[in-house]
């Protein structure tokens, strides 16, 4: 008999290393065990373009530490030696010198001291020197980006009132540029671009000076800015073309391969609407710039990639949502303006993901919903994923970890979530992504960038509001989604305690919520709370403060009254409406609440961060060389993976 697949792993500083299994790999032909093998290479082969993105000195950090790691000859008890290594660990998670969730540059917890005398042992080769660098020159310059808090705080700023640009150290923009230089400069590229199908402009380049002080765009591209990790990449590319699914999927890779060597946004349209178009691959990826919650100003995309294999049984659930995304538009709470006439090619399905690369690994997204434009989305629709054998990771390390009895009110509210929490739990993230996402429309002549650095807090409250809102209604339960009527109000219950209390522990006390996603659902808790006090109350039991719901059924009137709005700010751009509601929702934290909250989990002794080691794939040959197969091994450990991925991958 098989032993159970042991998803817990390595655990260190804030973080829960979890494998997630690929089920159904080893059934697959060998020409789609190939197609998942050069498509993965491909996703990894990206890595070092996230790197440079999220932090200039973010490779020639990493190269440093990892040549200390590997050359060190010192006592391994050494406390400086085992706070350089949690250091390194928790670097090479976020994919740099900055916390993945809270942006803030992490605190070394070895000496400057101990830095110096590792780094001074090794020879100038194992760092990245600039032309005529000396070697003391990059190991000051490195030493003092690592130790001196005040250099590169913050990788995104998004404080209201400040220069969000000179105010964070991520790479999308040279220095010196202003926030007001950028904005100014992207507002005169799209008027003149077409107002009906804008490309999204700047996505795909870093914005930078010439020599006569002229703004322009490095574009990334073949022959550009990341050329030889795009050069690789095409080349996996093209290896997986040969065992595409279908023709469709072989003019996907082509117009993907096209856009890499030309950088021009609509050859990347182009792509991005036969992406959508093609929906009958049973092996599916991604592969590019995609989201922009790493820039500031929300224009430019960090490099991400993943693979998947469709998982058959568990998209029947996601496809009664997509065939009936007419009704769920048409019966929104939001006003008839905002919704859209005809819902046009919303695909759905759930996953089993094969790798996760770039800005999805080692931190994933458990659902995801692509193409970001807007108007390709009117116009041909959407592919929306679950990731089901993530979610069922997460599942399994939640299980007897004490949060529910720690954190949740009473008996009977543990009873319920225990029965329908995981169920709902996966639901709400189809509405959200299947649906969410995909719903409404703006208004003519808005722009689609109209929100700044609002937008993606408001965009993912959207979806969750849509989510909400609906994972309450009979239709669900008609289509044989929910058991019952009872069902939902696990969902409202896990989802306030998070928004409202339990997402707290992942910040540190004195800080305020950075990330969009927190910041979405602080904002949506916090309005309900406020605006629905009769349906929602924070209370005090034996000295410690609860969740309490006494009126589910008005709390869905709320969820729809402030989707209504959401859609409306969204709708119509309007820029101060989405700075009141995020600013005065999602933002602050009441610090006598918070401490309490730490200190409850602090108790469980439990990582409020998780995220994932991949599997390794490895192609088979027989005597003659020729491929015979793909294996696929889970055995890997966290540290070996990483050093291995700066070694093979290794593209800049």
């Amino acid at each position: 008999m098989s032993q159970p697949f042991n998803t817990l792993q390595e655990r260190f500083a804030d973080l829960q290393l979890l494998r997630y299994e690929v089920p159904g790999f080893n059934l697959l032909p060998l020409r789609q065990k190939l197609l998942v093998y050069y498509l993965s290479e491909a996703a990894l082969l990206g890595r070092d373009i996230l790197w440079d993105q999220n932090c200039s000195v973010g490779l020639r950090i990493r190269k440093t530490l990892e040549a200390i790691y590997t050359h060190y000859d010192g006592p391994k008890d050494n406390a400086e030696w085992q706070a350089f290594v949690v250091y390194l660990k928790r670097v090479w998670f976020s994919n740099g010198i900055h916390h993945h969730y809270s942006y803030l540059k992490f605190e070394p917890g070895f000496s400057r001291e101990f830095f110096m005398t590792e780094v001074n042992k090794l020879d100038a080769d194992s760092l990245l020197l600039r032309k005529n660098e000396t070697k003391e020159g990059a190991v000051a310059e490195l030493a003092e980006i690592i130790f001196n808090p005040e250099v590169m705080p913050k990788r995104v700023n998004q404080t209201d009132g400040e220069d969000l640009l000179f105010t964070s150290s991520c790479n999308y923009y040279a220095g010196g540029i202003t926030q007001a230089e950028a904005e100014a400069f992207y507002a005169h590229l799209k008027s003149k671009a077409d107002p009906n199908r804008p490309p999204m402009l700047g996505m795909n380049s870093r914005l930078e000076r010439n020599k006569d002080g002229e703004l322009f765009e490095n574009i990334w591209r073949s022959g550009g800015l990341y050329g030889q990790s795009i050069n690789r990449i095409c080349e996996m590319l093209c290896k997986a073309r040969e065992y595409a699914d279908n023709i469709q999927q072989k003019a996907v890779i082509n117009k993907l391969v096209s856009f890499y060597q030309s950088g021009d946004l609509k050859t990347f349209d182009d792509y991005a609407i036969l992406w959508v178009e093609e929906t009958e691959s049973e092996i599916d990826f991604t592969n590019g710039f995609t989201e922009v919650y790493g820039d500031p100003l929300g224009l430019k995309a960090s490099w991400e990639g993943y693979v998947n294999i469709i998982d058959h049984e568990a998209t029947r659930r996601a496809r009664a949502l997509s065939d009936n995304a007419e009704w769920f538009e048409n019966n929104s709470p939001v006003d008839s303006r905002f919704k859209k006439k005809e819902c046009r090619g919303v695909s759905a399905k759930v996953i089993s993901a094969a790798i996760l690369g770039g800005d999805l690994y080692p931190s994933s997204a458990i659902g995801i919903n692509l193409p970001n434009s807007n108007w390709i989305r009117a116009e041909y629709g959407s592919k929306s994923v679950t990731i089901a054998n993530l979610t069922h990771a997460y599942n399994i390390a939640a299980k007897g970890s004490g949060m529910r009895q720690e954190f949740v009110i009473d008996d009977i509210t543990r009873q319920m979530l225990d029965q329908y929490g995981d169920i709902c739990d996966d639901l709400h993230t189809d509405l959200h992504e299947c649906l969410g996402h995909g719903s409404g429309q703006l208004l003519p002549g808005v722009d689609a960038d109209a929100l700044r650095a609002y937008g993606s807090t408001i965009e993912e409250a959207r979806a969750d509001l849509f989510g909400l809102y609906y994972i309450a209604d009979p239709k669900l339960v008609e289509l044989g989604l929910v058991p019952n009527n009872e069902a939902y109000k696990s969902q409202y219950y896990s989802y306030l305690m998070n928004g409202l209390l339990t997402q707290m522990v992942r910040i540190e006390e004195g800080c305020q919520i950075e990330e969009a996603h927190m910041r979405n659902r602080a904002l949506i808790s916090r309005w309900t709370l406020e605006n629905y006090p009769d349906a929602v109350q924070i209370v005090e039991k034996d000295g410690k403060h609860y969740l309490s719901i006494t009126d589910y059924e008005l709390l869905r009137k709320a969820f729809g009254a402030l989707l209504a709005e959401v859609q409306r700010i969204k709708s119509e751009g309007d820029y101060e409406a989405a700075r009141h509601l995020v600013e005065k929702y999602g933002i602050k934290l009441d610090a006598k609440l918070h401490k309490e909250i730490r200190e409850r989990y602090k108790q469980l002794d439990l990582a409020p961060y998780k995220g994932f080691i991949n599997p390794r794939y490895e192609l088979v040959r027989n005597a003659e060389g020729t491929i015979t197969d793909v294996s696929i091994s889970y055995n890997e450990a966290y540290d070996k993976q990483m050093l291995r991925y700066s070694q093979q991958y290794s593209t800049l």
